[in-house]
């Protein structure tokens, strides 16, 4: 065989190999699925981090509680809406929200104090 007709047969294999190393790259296994699992990789990194986070307050406010008597005390009258004698307890209704296109049409029910003007 000739070194002409061997360096085209050497070209033509490195050829075709790049050619399928780019289909691979560009294929749905090759570089959108990597970016794809670098994202989600972050993202769990990024809810592991939070709740790292959140753990870390829970054990800081058990420990809180495990060590203030008053804050038990607190705590528990707080979640069983418990009273102590002579004290009163007031619930107050919530303000209701205005319908964002009835503020738009009547500025009298945006602005409070239009009645006072």
């Amino acid at each position: 065989m000739s070194s002409s007709v061997r360096r085209a047969l050497i070209l033509i294999v490195f050829a075709l190999m790049g050619a399928y190393g780019l289909a691979e790259l560009r294929g749905p296994q090759g570089l959108p699925a990597l970016r794809e699992k670098w994202n989600e990789i972050r993202q769990l990194e990024e809810e592991n981090a939070n709740l790292q986070r959140e753990n870390e307050y829970r054990r800081d406010r058990i420990k809180k509680l495990e060590s203030n008597p008053s804050a038990q005390e607190l705590e528990i009258r707080k979640n069983l809406k418990l009273l102590r004698p002579g004290e009163t307890s007031f619930i107050l209704p919530e303000m209701p929200k205005p319908h964002s296109d009835a503020t738009a049409s009547d500025p009298t029910l945006s602005d409070p104090l239009a009645d006072s003007k």
